[in-house]
Protein backbone atom coordinates (compact mmCIF):
# COMPACT_ATOMS: atom_id res chain seq x y z
CA UNK A 1 0.00 0.00 0.00
CA UNK A 2 1.44 3.69 -1.19
CA UNK A 3 1.64 5.76 1.77
CA UNK A 4 0.15 9.44 0.55
CA UNK A 5 1.85 12.38 -1.06
CA UNK A 6 3.50 14.95 1.32
CA UNK A 7 4.48 17.86 0.95
CA UNK A 8 8.54 18.64 -0.57
CA UNK A 9 10.29 21.27 0.98
CA UNK A 10 12.82 23.29 -1.65
CA UNK A 11 15.76 22.82 -1.58
CA UNK A 12 32.61 13.53 -0.57
CA UNK A 13 34.44 15.31 0.34
CA UNK A 14 35.91 12.96 -2.27
CA UNK A 15 38.94 10.53 -1.89
CA UNK A 16 40.40 8.54 -3.94
CA UNK A 17 38.12 5.71 -3.56
CA UNK A 18 35.24 8.25 -3.58
CA UNK A 19 33.87 7.44 -0.24
CA UNK A 20 31.40 9.19 1.79
CA UNK A 21 32.47 11.25 4.50
CA UNK A 22 31.12 12.12 8.00
CA UNK A 23 29.42 15.52 8.24
CA UNK A 24 29.68 17.45 11.33
CA UNK A 25 31.68 15.26 13.35
CA UNK A 26 35.63 15.34 13.20
CA UNK A 27 36.52 11.66 13.10
CA UNK A 28 32.99 10.58 11.42
CA UNK A 29 32.08 9.16 15.54
CA UNK A 30 29.30 9.86 17.47
CA UNK A 31 30.28 11.62 20.89
CA UNK A 32 28.23 8.67 22.50
CA UNK A 33 28.35 5.49 21.22
CA UNK A 34 26.42 3.53 23.70
CA UNK A 35 22.91 5.84 23.56
CA UNK A 36 20.28 7.02 21.20
CA UNK A 37 19.37 10.95 21.66
CA UNK A 38 15.14 11.03 21.84
CA UNK A 39 13.81 12.86 19.16
CA UNK A 40 11.11 14.87 20.55
CA UNK A 41 8.82 16.48 17.52
CA UNK A 42 10.40 14.83 14.21
CA UNK A 43 10.31 18.02 11.14
CA UNK A 44 7.42 17.95 8.96
CA UNK A 45 7.63 17.71 5.92
CA UNK A 46 16.31 -7.26 3.99
CA UNK A 47 17.41 -10.63 5.25
CA UNK A 48 15.49 -10.56 2.19
CA UNK A 49 17.00 -10.81 -1.27
CA UNK A 50 19.93 -8.28 -2.08
CA UNK A 51 17.95 -4.95 -3.90
CA UNK A 52 19.50 -5.59 -7.62
CA UNK A 53 20.39 -1.96 -9.44
CA UNK A 54 19.41 -0.06 -6.44
CA UNK A 55 15.96 -1.25 -6.48
CA UNK A 56 13.49 0.83 -3.83
CA UNK A 57 11.04 -0.69 -1.47
CA UNK A 58 7.23 -0.74 -2.74
CA UNK A 59 6.31 1.18 -0.10
CA UNK A 60 6.74 4.80 -1.75
CA UNK A 61 5.03 8.44 -1.00
CA UNK A 62 3.23 8.82 -4.04
CA UNK A 63 5.26 11.04 -6.48
CA UNK A 64 8.69 10.04 -5.07
CA UNK A 65 11.03 7.92 -7.47
CA UNK A 66 14.23 6.61 -5.77
CA UNK A 67 15.22 4.96 -8.87
CA UNK A 68 19.09 4.72 -9.75
CA UNK A 69 20.55 4.71 -13.44
CA UNK A 70 21.30 1.12 -14.58
CA UNK A 71 25.28 1.02 -13.89
CA UNK A 72 24.54 2.47 -10.51
CA UNK A 73 24.04 -0.54 -8.28
CA UNK A 74 23.40 -0.58 -4.36
CA UNK A 75 22.78 -3.66 -2.75
CA UNK A 76 21.15 -4.10 0.89
CA UNK A 77 22.61 -7.28 2.27
CA UNK A 78 21.00 -6.92 5.77
CA UNK A 79 18.27 -8.83 8.15
CA UNK A 80 15.25 -6.48 8.16
CA UNK A 81 14.11 -6.03 11.99
CA UNK A 82 10.95 -7.90 13.51
CA UNK A 83 10.12 -4.15 14.99
CA UNK A 84 7.64 -2.75 12.58
CA UNK A 85 9.20 0.77 13.51
CA UNK A 86 12.92 -0.82 13.08
CA UNK A 87 11.87 -2.33 9.64
CA UNK A 88 10.73 0.89 8.08
CA UNK A 89 13.32 3.30 9.34
CA UNK A 90 15.58 0.21 8.10
CA UNK A 91 13.72 0.85 4.50
CA UNK A 92 13.96 4.44 4.85
CA UNK A 93 17.56 4.42 5.37
CA UNK A 94 18.33 2.61 2.24
CA UNK A 95 16.09 4.67 0.67
CA UNK A 96 18.03 7.97 1.95
CA UNK A 97 21.02 6.52 0.30
CA UNK A 98 19.48 5.73 -3.17
CA UNK A 99 17.74 9.38 -2.91
CA UNK A 100 21.90 10.82 -2.51
CA UNK A 101 23.22 8.54 -5.39
CA UNK A 102 20.08 9.87 -7.93
CA UNK A 103 21.02 13.39 -6.91
CA UNK A 104 24.26 12.51 -7.99
CA UNK A 105 22.90 11.00 -11.34
CA UNK A 106 20.29 13.67 -11.48
CA UNK A 107 23.30 16.77 -11.05
CA UNK A 108 21.10 17.95 -8.20
CA UNK A 109 20.68 18.64 -4.62
CA UNK A 110 16.91 19.01 -5.18
CA UNK A 111 15.16 15.95 -6.00
CA UNK A 112 12.21 15.18 -4.35
CA UNK A 113 13.79 11.51 -2.87
CA UNK A 114 16.69 13.91 -1.33
CA UNK A 115 14.25 16.16 0.56
CA UNK A 116 11.64 13.62 1.21
CA UNK A 117 13.99 11.24 2.86
CA UNK A 118 16.45 13.04 5.22
CA UNK A 119 15.93 16.33 7.36
CA UNK A 120 18.04 18.87 9.38
CA UNK A 121 21.82 17.46 8.98
CA UNK A 122 20.74 15.09 7.61
CA UNK A 123 19.25 16.98 4.46
CA UNK A 124 22.64 18.87 4.84
CA UNK A 125 25.00 15.76 4.44
CA UNK A 126 23.24 14.85 1.39
CA UNK A 127 23.35 17.38 0.15
CA UNK A 128 27.00 18.30 0.99
CA UNK A 129 28.17 15.00 -0.64
CA UNK A 130 25.94 15.39 -3.59
CA UNK A 131 27.51 18.70 -4.71
CA UNK A 132 31.40 17.37 -4.30
CA UNK A 133 30.75 15.04 -6.80
CA UNK A 134 29.08 17.75 -8.82
CA UNK A 135 32.05 20.22 -7.87
CA UNK A 136 34.78 17.64 -8.74
CA UNK A 137 32.92 16.39 -12.63
CA UNK A 138 32.06 12.90 -11.24
CA UNK A 139 28.81 10.73 -11.69
CA UNK A 140 29.36 7.05 -10.00
CA UNK A 141 28.77 3.69 -11.09
CA UNK A 142 29.30 0.39 -9.85
CA UNK A 143 28.46 -1.90 -6.82
CA UNK A 144 28.28 -0.77 -3.92
CA UNK A 145 27.22 -3.00 -1.30
CA UNK A 146 25.67 -2.48 2.34
CA UNK A 147 25.96 -5.44 4.74
CA UNK A 148 25.65 -6.36 8.57
CA UNK A 149 22.81 -3.91 9.03
CA UNK A 150 21.63 -3.62 12.93
CA UNK A 151 18.82 -1.04 14.61
CA UNK A 152 17.88 -0.04 17.37
CA UNK A 153 15.49 2.16 18.68
CA UNK A 154 15.38 5.22 21.48
CA UNK A 155 13.16 5.09 24.60
CA UNK A 156 10.33 7.11 23.02
CA UNK A 157 10.20 5.50 19.70
CA UNK A 158 10.41 8.41 17.50
CA UNK A 159 14.03 8.04 16.30
CA UNK A 160 15.88 4.27 15.18
CA UNK A 161 19.80 4.37 14.74
CA UNK A 162 20.36 2.39 11.51
CA UNK A 163 24.08 1.17 11.71
CA UNK A 164 25.88 -0.86 8.65
CA UNK A 165 29.17 -1.40 6.99
CA UNK A 166 29.64 -0.71 3.27
CA UNK A 167 32.03 -1.50 0.47
CA UNK A 168 32.57 0.54 -1.97
CA UNK A 169 35.18 -1.45 -3.63
CA UNK A 170 33.59 -2.00 -6.84
CA UNK A 171 31.73 1.23 -6.57
CA UNK A 172 34.18 3.98 -9.14
CA UNK A 173 33.98 7.52 -9.59
CA UNK A 174 32.88 8.39 -13.76
CA UNK A 175 33.90 11.64 -15.22
CA UNK A 176 31.07 13.51 -16.52
CA UNK A 177 32.59 14.55 -19.77
CA UNK A 178 35.06 12.10 -20.72
CA UNK A 179 33.09 9.14 -19.56
CA UNK A 180 36.65 8.15 -17.83
CA UNK A 181 36.18 5.44 -15.07
CA UNK A 182 38.27 6.34 -11.87
CA UNK A 183 39.16 3.07 -10.66
CA UNK A 184 41.11 2.46 -7.73
CA UNK A 185 43.36 -0.51 -5.97
CA UNK A 186 41.49 -2.49 -3.69
CA UNK A 187 42.44 -0.89 0.40
CA UNK A 188 40.89 -1.02 3.39
CA UNK A 189 39.60 2.73 2.65
CA UNK A 190 36.71 0.14 0.43
CA UNK A 191 35.14 -0.27 3.92
CA UNK A 192 33.15 2.09 5.75
CA UNK A 193 30.80 1.92 9.16
CA UNK A 194 27.96 4.16 9.28
CA UNK A 195 24.98 5.35 11.97
CA UNK A 196 22.44 6.59 10.32
CA UNK A 197 19.62 8.09 13.14
CA UNK A 198 16.11 7.89 11.13
CA UNK A 199 13.06 9.94 12.77
CA UNK A 200 9.65 9.39 12.37
CA UNK A 201 7.70 11.91 10.46
CA UNK A 202 4.45 12.60 12.59
CA UNK A 203 1.89 12.80 9.43
CA UNK A 204 4.30 10.33 7.02
CA UNK A 205 2.20 7.20 7.48
CA UNK A 206 5.14 5.45 8.07
CA UNK A 207 8.09 8.07 6.45
CA UNK A 208 11.26 8.00 8.34
CA UNK A 209 14.04 10.73 7.65
CA UNK A 210 17.78 10.46 8.39
CA UNK A 211 18.17 13.10 10.50
CA UNK A 212 22.09 12.49 11.58
CA UNK A 213 24.71 10.60 9.75
CA UNK A 214 27.60 9.15 11.23
CA UNK A 215 30.85 7.70 9.37
CA UNK A 216 33.92 5.79 10.01
CA UNK A 217 36.21 5.02 7.12
CA UNK A 218 38.94 2.34 6.66
CA UNK A 219 37.25 0.22 9.14
CA UNK A 220 38.97 -3.30 9.65
CA UNK A 221 35.91 -4.84 10.82
CA UNK A 222 33.83 -4.87 7.96
CA UNK A 223 36.22 -6.19 5.52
Amino acid sequence: MKRRSLPVAAALTATAALMLTACGSGDGRSGDNDKIADVGQAPQMPKESPSASGAPTADQPDGVDVSLPSDMDLVFDWDKPKDKNEAAAMDDAANFLRAIYRGVAKRTTKDAAVTTYSTGDGLHYAQVQINEWIKGGWTAQGTRRHYDGTTRSAPNGNSVEVAFCADTGKFYGREVKTGKVLKTKPSLKDFGYYKIVMVKVPTGEGLWQASKVFVETKVAKCQ
